[in-house]
């Protein structure tokens, strides 16, 4: 599968967690998905800073589940949770420090069909499972690129999503968003709705409306 536009190198994973999330905004993850290419412009992230960060895997200590979370940077660290759904996120700092960026939102640009608002649902729509867990993002199957033409983005921070249980931790700023995007996962269904209804061509709009019967 063919790569477009540039992609990050090892370095750009390795640095301060809080500001390869931030970076990520904007960038498209991409999965060669047996041939063919599903590709997502990332609207939202989370930071996980473990193993003193209580809402991080790695809080736990070095588990078989997290692993990945301490090797090299640049790698899909890739989780099953609730019985149903998968998450993926990206590792980043030097090897030993188990730090994490989880992609909550993405919006889509090929090959996408299914909703990508929420961990979970953009991971089904990507076809991202634990096949991919430890997938390197350098290589050919699972990767990110930079957009030739990137979409402006105005950045919000704020905290994670549904990590009450980490005490003072769930009150740190770590939560990336395109606050101007549709597919950022805690947008209202209408908001959501209305948004994606202005984004859509007014030919395509009056092709919905026709009758059947029409010519």
């Amino acid at each position: 599968m063919y790569r477009k536009g540039q992609y990050p190198s090892r370095q750009f994973y390795a640095r301060r967690t809080l500001v390869v999330a931030r970076e990520l905004i904007g960038m498209h993850l991409v999965h060669d998905d047996a041939g063919t290419r599903r590709v997502g412009r990332i609207v939202e992230t989370e930071a996980y800073q473990g193993p003193a960060d209580l809402a991080a895997h790695s809080a736990r200590g070095r588990t078989a589940r997290n692993e990945v979370m301490f090797g090299p940077p640049g790698h899909a660290y890739v989780y099953f949770i609730y019985g149903f759904w998968y998450c993926m996120n990206i590792v980043v700092r030097e090897e030993g420090v188990p730090h994490a960026v989880l992609i909550r939102g993405l919006e889509p640009v090929e090959g996408l069909t299914d909703k990508t608002w929420g961990p979970g649902l953009l991971c089904r729509a990507m076809n991202i499972d634990r096949t991919l867990n430890g997938a390197d993002l350098l290589g050919t199957k699972l990767w990110l690129e930079r957009p030739s033409m990137p979409k402006r983005a105005r950045i919000t921070r704020t905290t994670r999503i549904g990590v009450d249980y980490a005490g003072d931790w769930a009150q740190r700023p770590w939560r990336f968003l395109d606050r101007d995007s549709p597919y950022v996962s805690t947008v209202s269904a209408a908001a959501r709705n209305k948004a994606l209804k202005r984004a859509t061509p007014p030919s395509t709009l009056e092709k919905r409306r026709r009758p059947f019967n029409a010519i």
